[in-house]
């Protein structure tokens, strides 16, 4: 009998969706990058409902989609859902919102959540442009190019700052405290994910008629991206310029250089051993920093990932990379000269446009960049509130463990929120199904999700495992993509599949990865460019190469695989080539 929340995958089951009939198309663009692995079972059954209805309220308040288009019933997945453990987006769902956009169509939305991926063809259906909602759709541009403020992603800011530590000592706490945290989790979650769902996709639109503005009059293709370089207040490049100060206070001491020299193994224990004003310096700044961005961290939407709070490994990882990046690399330095470039960019296209097409891309300009800081904004303080219900989960987890008498370490994760009584109660009384759980998930997570689903899943029977190669790129071979940040660069391939494995990447180095998320980001301040597989001009790794002003070229298909280690590249961020030099 499948459990609540769970289908049929394989030999076996894990939790996942119904997918609709209606919108048939899915795509782990974008997905991919909030949820890059295998969900667990407990922040599915947590979240994802709260996450659907939060998609649902801030598309309906966007008005280019109707009750009418959620007519499947509850139990069927729309706007997003989750097929053999992965997220995916609806792309048939986002399509038809581009079509009711006044002059759009269903390519716009292609470019905006997947760049060049060849995507299933748009079958068109009878119930997809709507008058009325293209009016509806009208109006909330209108209202969208008078937002001059977003107040309210402050106060949530704050709200999640003042909860912050409410359970004190942790191991003080009781469990229905701490299951407390798990229980809130669903209308906090709903609450601010439905504001930063709603804030990106007002984002993706102005970003869209910006771009739409100098494509039509002015001479310059990558005008829209040149006028969102170094825009400032992008929260998630903020953790970088804290690791560079970190790594440059160790550059700066012989003592903490060779404690790095020697190996990251036990380094905090050793650095804590010195007796030397650099050591104190550097372990108070680690501090704040842990305490400043600790929830960020490889897929750090999932109750289950170990952040930087909770593996000091990885932002000390990230650290040992970027000691070598002299002044040059320093993103305060880079945003002052970006900052500079953007307004002369921002003159001379003003000099090209007159009337009210000027006051037209003054505000689309303007709106812009609001909603694109506060895309990540919101996106930040969403991240930190599950950190707090992750460090409850954590808690919870070490007391089952020692109540059982046995079991591993995030066996919590493999249980229902439903079924979470019975097992704190009695750990032993899950034992069959976490087994099998952990079985599924391991299972899954050595499969690569295929990017795109066209009407049913692909069994998985048929997913190609993880770690495949392709024939590598010859020198001379010319790798295209689409534009993500402009520039010119020319350096060392480096290939990274994980933000917690930099391997030797460093200063002058080209960072080459499948997708990147904002635990990647300190990883671009060392880097002389940035190739993704993956992305497009609003994902992460052209908004954050824009932010650090670094080439960055994205929608590089299998750039990861047909680029060796140690290539010399050149990277081209404006044709959005990259050149396999030798």
């Amino acid at each position: 009998m499948t459990t609540a929340g769970f289908i049929p995958v394989g030999d076996g089951e894990y939790v996942g969706s119904n997918p609709s009939e209606r919108f048939p198309v899915w795509t782990r663009g974008n997905a991919g990058e909030v949820y890059p692995h295998v969900i667990y079972p407990l922040t599915y059954t947590s979240s994802w409902d709260s996450g659907v209805r939060a998609m649902k309220a801030a598309v309906l308040k966007g008005g280019l989609i109707g009750n009418k288009d959620f007519s499947e019933g509850p139990d069927v997945a729309v706007a997003s859902g989750v097929f053999g453990g992965y997220a995916y987006l609806n792309l048939t769902f986002a399509r038809v919102t581009a079509i009711r956009f006044p002059r759009g169509k269903a390519e716009d939305v292609d470019m905006s959540i997947m760049g060049q991926a060849e995507a299933p063809p748009h079958v068109a259906h009878p119930d997809d442009k709507s008058i009325l909602a293209s009016l509806r759709g009208l109006r909330h541009v209108v209202r969208t190019l008078r937002t001059k403020e977003l107040p309210q992603l402050d106060a949530d800011k704050a709200k999640v700052r003042d909860t912050r530590g409410r359970l004190g000592s942790l191991s003080q706490r009781t469990d229905d405290e701490l299951r407390s945290e798990i229980d809130r989790l669903q209308p906090f979650f709903q609450e601010l994910f439905t504001r930063h769902l709603f804030v990106s996709g007002q984002a993706a639109m102005m970003s869209g008629v910006l771009t739409k503005i100098c494509e039509d009059n002015l001479d310059d293709p990558n005008m829209a991206i040149r006028l969102t370089a170094g825009i400032g207040d992008v929260e998630s490049a903020a953790p970088s310029a804290a690791l560079f100060r970190l790594g440059r206070l160790v550059a700066d001491s012989d003592d903490l250089t060779a404690e790095f020299d020697s190996g990251l193994e036990g380094i905090e224990d050793r650095i804590a051993a010195l007796d030397s004003r650099g050591a104190v310096e550097f372990a108070a700044h680690f501090e704040r920093f842990l305490f400043d961005f600790g929830s960020r961290g490889p897929n750090e939407w999932d109750l289950g990932s170990e952040v930087w709070d909770t593996d000091h490994r990885l932002p000390l990882a990230l650290i040992d990379r970027m000691r070598g990046a002299d002044e040059t690399h320093d993103p305060a330095l880079q945003q002052q000269r970006l900052s500079t470039d953007r307004q002369i960019a921002v003159e001379d296209a003003r000099s090209q446009l007159k009337g009210l097409t000027r006051k037209f891309f003054d505000r689309a300009l303007q709106t812009t960049v609001l909603f694109s800081q506060g895309r990540e904004r919101a996106k930040t303080t969403v991240v930190a509130g599950i950190h707090e219900v992750r460090m409850a989960v954590r808690e919870l987890d070490r007391r089952a463990i020692e109540r059982g008498g046995g079991g591993q370490k995030g066996d919590i994760l493999f249980v229902t929120v439903d079924e979470l009584d019975q097992y704190l109660t009695d750990p032993t009384s899950r034992s069959n199904d976490i087994s099998e759980r952990r079985r599924m998930f391991d299972f899954l997570s050595s499969l690569e999700p295929p990017f795109f689903i066209d009407g049913e899943m692909p069994p998985v029977e048929t997913w190609p495992k993880r770690g495949g190669t392709l024939e590598h790129a010859m020198p001379g071979t010319v790798l295209t993509g689409l534009p993500g940040c402009t520039g010119l660069a020319r350096g060392t391939a480096r290939i990274v599949t994980s933000p917690g494995d930099p391997g030797a990447l460093g200063p002058g180095d080209v960072l080459i990865a499948p997708l990147t998320d904002p635990a990647w980001t300190p990883l671009f301040v060392p880097a002389d460019a940035v190739v993704v597989d993956v992305g497009a001009v609003m994902s992460h790794a052209a908004i954050v190469s824009r932010e650090l002003g670094i080439p960055c070229v994205v929608s590089v298909t299998d750039a990861s695989k047909k680029i060796r280690d140690g290539d010399i590249v050149e990277v081209d961020g404006d044709a959005g080539t990259v050149t396999i030099i030798g």
